[in-house]
Order: C-alpha cells, then structure tokens, then sequence
C-alpha cells in the first residue's frame, strides 16, 4: 500500500470512528484507537488527497478555497493543506450524496447561508465589554458554538480533551475544568462557554470546540468583530 493509499485509509477509518462515537460517548478505548489513527495520518491533509475524499476535481476544490469556504494551513513541512478536522466535517457532510463533480455546491451553499444568517451578538464586540480583539472574538465564535450546540458537538469536544491530554498540549487545570464543565446538561454549557468576565476568558483560551463553525463563519466572525 502506497503512501496515498494508506493516508485515505486512515482518514476513513478516523471518520468511521468519529461516527462510532457519537453512539459511545466518553469510551476512552475508542478515543485511544481514534487517536492513534489521528497520530499516524497527521493533523493535515494535502489538497489533492483532499479532492479525493470528496469526490471533486483537484481545480474545483482550489476554487472553492479561494472562496474562502475550505480552510487551509501550514502543514509541518510546510506546505498549505486542509486540517484534518474541518476536512471530515465536509467529509461527512457530502457521503450521504452520489458522487460527482459538484458534490459540494449543495453543502457550501448551506455553510454561505449560515454564515450570512449568523448573528454576532452585541457581547462580540470588545469595545463594549472592555475585551481585546481576541478575547472578542472568542466571545462571538462560542456564541456561534452555543446557539447550535448538541450532544455530538459535545461528544466530540470530550474526544479533542483526550487527544490534547496524550499530547500534553493541555494544562491539565485546564482540562479538568472542562471535563467537569462537559459533564453537564446542555443548557449549562451554553452558559458557561459564552460568559463574561476574565475567568471565562482564561476557558476559552483552550476551548475543544475550537474548530467546529464553517469556515464562512469563522471569517464573517472575524470580519465582523474587529
């Protein structure tokens, strides 16, 4: 098995886990595979690996990332690629459908109207509550997060806790309070992740829900809180 084989064999495998998952929340067996999985593939894919697992041309996914709708990063080698996280959410999101060239028209257009029906309440902007740019902008993503929040979002936020945790890429006070913090009803959590002061501030900083709006809505957050 080449080198591509074996990377869309992992991806796959992560994505039938990550699906697994959301029936078997909090098995820490399971998050430990998946983890492996994940250490293995690395935490980006190359685009045209990309294309692949999303059933579209090489030329069509670059246009929708110039479009700001595919988010792209610095591998570790340095070359641009899509992080693995936002690829199995688009992923996920064009299975279910037939194969084809415009598979992802139909899921692109409902991230733009998401985006542009997102509503960047009056908390997100940092000159009214005394917060930098950042800690705004933190504010505005977890309301994002809150208004769609849901039992697999949380699951999957309790995955990232563990895989940080083997990593050491957490402080471990850190992640103890949002295990605690995950543990909780729904509504709670809304609350928690989307309040005011500096000690809700310092949570966010290693927030596991990092990553789980759209790329359109990420930039209309940043374009918006400034």
């Amino acid at each position: 098995m080449g080198v591509v084989e074996r990377k869309q064999e992992l991806f796959e495998n992560i994505a039938r886990l990550r699906r697994v998952g959301r029936h078997v929340p909090a098995n820490e067996d399971l998050a430990l595979v998946r983890i492996a999985l994940e250490r293995e593939l690395g935490e980006t894919i190359s685009r045209r690996l990309a294309a692949r697992l999303l059933g579209v041309s090489h030329a069509s996914l670059e246009r929708w990332i110039k479009a700001g709708y595919i988010p792209v990063v610095t591998s570790s080698v340095g070359r641009p690629e899509i992080p693995v996280p936002a690829l199995l959410d688009l992923y996920e999101s064009v299975r279910v459908g037939s194969p084809g060239r415009f598979i992802l028209t139909p899921t692109m257009r409902r991230q733009r109207q998401a985006a542009e029906r997102l509503k960047v309440g009056r908390r997100g902007f940092g000159a009214q509550v005394g917060h930098d740019r950042a800690q705004a902008r933190g504010i505005a993503y977890h309301e994002a997060v809150a208004r769609r929040l849901r039992k697999s979002m949380v699951n999957e936020a309790r995955h990232v806790l563990i895989r940080w945790r083997e990593q050491g890429r957490i402080d471990p006070r850190y992640a103890r309070r949002w295990e605690r913090l995950l543990e909780k009803p729904i509504p709670e959590i809304r609350r928690a992740i989307t309040a005011i002061g500096p000690d809700a501030d310092d949570l966010r900083q290693s927030s596991p829900f990092a990553g789980m709006l759209s790329e359109p809505e990420r930039r209309r957050i940043l374009a918006e809180v400034r």
